[in-house]
Protein backbone atom coordinates (compact mmCIF):
# COMPACT_ATOMS: atom_id res chain seq x y z
CA UNK A 1 0.00 0.00 0.00
CA UNK A 2 1.24 3.47 -0.87
CA UNK A 3 2.62 5.43 2.09
CA UNK A 4 2.99 9.14 2.75
CA UNK A 5 6.57 9.64 3.91
CA UNK A 6 8.96 12.31 5.09
CA UNK A 7 12.59 11.42 4.47
CA UNK A 8 15.95 13.02 5.18
CA UNK A 9 14.28 16.07 6.71
CA UNK A 10 16.86 17.77 8.91
CA UNK A 11 16.16 19.60 12.14
CA UNK A 12 18.40 21.64 14.41
CA UNK A 13 18.76 20.61 18.06
CA UNK A 14 16.17 23.23 18.95
CA UNK A 15 13.67 21.84 16.45
CA UNK A 16 13.96 24.18 13.47
CA UNK A 17 13.78 22.78 9.95
CA UNK A 18 14.95 25.99 8.27
CA UNK A 19 16.53 29.25 9.28
CA UNK A 20 14.92 32.69 8.99
CA UNK A 21 15.00 35.09 6.02
CA UNK A 22 14.92 32.75 3.03
CA UNK A 23 16.11 34.38 -0.19
CA UNK A 24 18.11 33.53 -3.32
CA UNK A 25 21.36 33.55 -1.33
CA UNK A 26 19.90 31.49 1.52
CA UNK A 27 17.51 28.87 0.08
CA UNK A 28 17.10 27.26 3.52
CA UNK A 29 17.16 30.52 5.45
CA UNK A 30 20.13 31.98 7.29
CA UNK A 31 22.15 29.11 8.76
CA UNK A 32 19.86 26.49 7.27
CA UNK A 33 22.36 24.96 4.87
CA UNK A 34 24.64 24.00 7.78
CA UNK A 35 21.95 21.58 8.94
CA UNK A 36 22.66 19.30 5.99
CA UNK A 37 26.36 18.60 6.45
CA UNK A 38 25.48 14.97 7.22
CA UNK A 39 24.11 14.52 3.70
CA UNK A 40 26.29 16.63 1.41
CA UNK A 41 29.30 14.37 1.82
CA UNK A 42 27.47 11.15 0.97
CA UNK A 43 28.03 9.33 -2.29
CA UNK A 44 24.35 9.66 -3.27
CA UNK A 45 24.25 13.43 -2.79
CA UNK A 46 27.55 13.96 -4.59
CA UNK A 47 26.24 11.96 -7.56
CA UNK A 48 23.11 14.16 -7.58
CA UNK A 49 25.26 17.27 -8.06
CA UNK A 50 27.59 15.69 -10.61
CA UNK A 51 30.52 14.90 -8.33
CA UNK A 52 32.44 11.70 -7.68
CA UNK A 53 33.29 9.95 -4.43
CA UNK A 54 31.49 10.42 -1.15
CA UNK A 55 30.97 8.49 2.05
CA UNK A 56 29.46 5.02 2.27
CA UNK A 57 28.27 4.93 5.85
CA UNK A 58 25.13 5.29 7.98
CA UNK A 59 24.42 8.78 6.61
CA UNK A 60 24.66 7.37 3.08
CA UNK A 61 22.36 4.48 3.97
CA UNK A 62 19.64 6.86 5.15
CA UNK A 63 20.10 9.01 2.05
CA UNK A 64 19.66 5.95 -0.18
CA UNK A 65 16.54 4.90 1.75
CA UNK A 66 15.04 8.34 1.24
CA UNK A 67 14.76 7.80 -2.52
CA UNK A 68 13.56 4.19 -2.52
CA UNK A 69 10.06 3.46 -3.86
CA UNK A 70 9.13 7.14 -4.29
CA UNK A 71 6.60 7.72 -7.08
CA UNK A 72 5.72 11.37 -6.43
CA UNK A 73 6.59 14.30 -4.18
CA UNK A 74 4.64 17.03 -2.41
CA UNK A 75 6.35 20.36 -1.68
CA UNK A 76 5.31 23.52 0.03
CA UNK A 77 5.74 26.60 -2.10
CA UNK A 78 8.82 27.79 -0.19
CA UNK A 79 10.55 24.52 -1.09
CA UNK A 80 10.01 25.42 -4.75
CA UNK A 81 11.34 28.96 -4.56
CA UNK A 82 11.61 32.28 -2.70
CA UNK A 83 8.81 34.04 -4.60
CA UNK A 84 5.79 35.10 -2.54
CA UNK A 85 2.34 36.13 -3.74
CA UNK A 86 1.33 36.10 -7.37
CA UNK A 87 3.77 34.60 -9.85
CA UNK A 88 5.34 37.63 -11.57
CA UNK A 89 6.24 35.57 -14.66
CA UNK A 90 7.08 32.00 -15.73
CA UNK A 91 10.85 32.32 -15.32
CA UNK A 92 11.37 30.66 -11.93
CA UNK A 93 11.46 26.87 -12.28
CA UNK A 94 12.80 25.77 -8.90
CA UNK A 95 16.10 25.67 -7.04
CA UNK A 96 17.73 22.78 -8.90
CA UNK A 97 18.13 23.97 -12.49
CA UNK A 98 16.94 22.19 -15.62
CA UNK A 99 17.27 18.64 -14.23
CA UNK A 100 15.92 18.53 -10.65
CA UNK A 101 16.68 15.48 -8.47
CA UNK A 102 13.05 14.32 -8.21
CA UNK A 103 12.61 12.48 -11.56
CA UNK A 104 8.90 11.93 -10.81
CA UNK A 105 5.83 14.20 -10.65
CA UNK A 106 6.07 16.92 -7.97
CA UNK A 107 2.98 18.64 -6.56
CA UNK A 108 3.61 22.13 -5.21
CA UNK A 109 1.14 23.64 -2.73
CA UNK A 110 0.30 27.24 -3.53
CA UNK A 111 -2.54 29.76 -3.46
CA UNK A 112 -1.70 31.01 -6.94
CA UNK A 113 -2.38 28.98 -10.11
CA UNK A 114 0.35 28.20 -12.58
CA UNK A 115 0.65 25.85 -15.54
CA UNK A 116 2.66 22.64 -15.07
CA UNK A 117 6.39 22.83 -15.78
CA UNK A 118 8.01 19.89 -17.57
CA UNK A 119 11.68 19.57 -16.66
CA UNK A 120 14.50 17.29 -17.77
CA UNK A 121 14.90 13.85 -16.21
CA UNK A 122 11.23 13.03 -15.69
CA UNK A 123 10.30 15.80 -13.25
CA UNK A 124 7.07 17.72 -13.85
CA UNK A 125 5.97 20.39 -11.36
CA UNK A 126 2.20 20.64 -10.84
CA UNK A 127 0.75 23.52 -8.84
CA UNK A 128 -2.09 22.64 -6.46
CA UNK A 129 -4.33 25.45 -5.23
CA UNK A 130 -7.04 23.49 -3.42
CA UNK A 131 -5.19 22.19 -0.38
CA UNK A 132 -3.22 19.31 1.08
CA UNK A 133 -5.88 16.64 0.56
CA UNK A 134 -6.14 17.39 -3.13
CA UNK A 135 -2.35 17.36 -3.46
CA UNK A 136 -2.17 13.98 -1.75
CA UNK A 137 -4.92 12.52 -3.92
CA UNK A 138 -3.20 13.72 -7.10
CA UNK A 139 0.22 12.58 -5.92
CA UNK A 140 -1.00 9.09 -5.03
CA UNK A 141 -2.65 8.76 -8.43
CA UNK A 142 0.56 9.84 -10.15
CA UNK A 143 2.74 7.58 -7.97
CA UNK A 144 1.21 4.44 -9.44
CA UNK A 145 1.25 2.45 -6.21
CA UNK A 146 4.61 3.74 -5.00
CA UNK A 147 5.02 6.02 -1.98
CA UNK A 148 4.55 9.77 -1.89
CA UNK A 149 7.33 11.79 -0.25
CA UNK A 150 6.64 15.11 1.46
CA UNK A 151 9.75 17.19 0.96
CA UNK A 152 8.75 20.02 3.30
CA UNK A 153 8.88 22.64 4.43
CA UNK A 154 7.95 22.64 8.09
CA UNK A 155 4.50 24.17 7.60
CA UNK A 156 3.56 21.55 5.01
CA UNK A 157 4.72 18.64 7.16
CA UNK A 158 2.84 20.04 10.16
CA UNK A 159 -0.39 20.22 8.15
CA UNK A 160 -0.14 16.57 7.16
CA UNK A 161 0.82 15.53 10.71
CA UNK A 162 -2.20 17.31 12.18
CA UNK A 163 -4.42 15.32 9.82
CA UNK A 164 -2.59 12.09 10.83
CA UNK A 165 -1.81 11.47 7.17
CA UNK A 166 1.95 10.89 7.39
CA UNK A 167 2.76 7.22 7.81
CA UNK A 168 6.49 7.49 8.42
CA UNK A 169 9.09 10.19 9.05
CA UNK A 170 12.86 10.03 8.90
CA UNK A 171 14.31 13.03 10.70
CA UNK A 172 18.01 13.82 10.87
CA UNK A 173 18.79 15.93 13.94
CA UNK A 174 21.88 18.04 13.35
CA UNK A 175 24.11 19.09 16.31
CA UNK A 176 23.43 22.73 15.57
CA UNK A 177 21.34 25.44 17.22
CA UNK A 178 19.51 27.88 14.96
CA UNK A 179 17.70 29.95 17.59
CA UNK A 180 14.79 30.85 15.34
CA UNK A 181 13.07 29.84 12.15
CA UNK A 182 10.27 27.31 11.61
CA UNK A 183 9.87 24.80 14.45
CA UNK A 184 8.45 21.42 13.47
CA UNK A 185 7.04 20.26 16.78
CA UNK A 186 5.90 23.51 18.42
CA UNK A 187 2.39 22.93 19.80
CA UNK A 188 2.12 19.38 18.43
CA UNK A 189 1.32 16.44 20.73
CA UNK A 190 2.90 13.67 18.70
CA UNK A 191 1.82 10.95 21.12
CA UNK A 192 -1.79 12.10 20.99
CA UNK A 193 -1.56 12.12 17.20
CA UNK A 194 -0.52 8.48 17.38
CA UNK A 195 3.18 8.61 16.51
CA UNK A 196 6.11 6.80 18.06
CA UNK A 197 9.85 6.50 17.51
CA UNK A 198 10.75 3.09 16.10
CA UNK A 199 14.42 3.42 15.12
CA UNK A 200 17.44 5.60 15.83
CA UNK A 201 21.08 5.76 14.78
CA UNK A 202 23.75 8.33 15.59
CA UNK A 203 26.64 9.54 13.43
CA UNK A 204 29.11 12.39 14.04
CA UNK A 205 26.97 14.74 11.95
CA UNK A 206 23.39 13.71 12.79
CA UNK A 207 21.11 11.57 14.90
CA UNK A 208 18.69 9.75 12.62
CA UNK A 209 15.25 8.84 13.96
CA UNK A 210 12.33 7.03 12.37
CA UNK A 211 8.86 8.03 13.58
CA UNK A 212 5.84 5.99 12.54
CA UNK A 213 2.12 6.24 13.00
CA UNK A 214 1.00 3.44 15.33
Amino acid sequence: MSKLRVNAFTLSLDGFGAGPDQDLSNPLGVGGEDLHKWMVGTRTFRQMVGKEGGTIDTDEAFTVRSFENVGAWILGRNMFGPIRGEWPDENWKGWWGDNPPYHVPVFVLTHHPRDPIVMEGGTTFYFVTDGIHSALEQAKAAAGGKDVRVGGGVATIRQYLLEKLIDEMHLAVSPLLLGKGENLFAGLDMLKLGYQCTEQAATPLATHVIIKRA
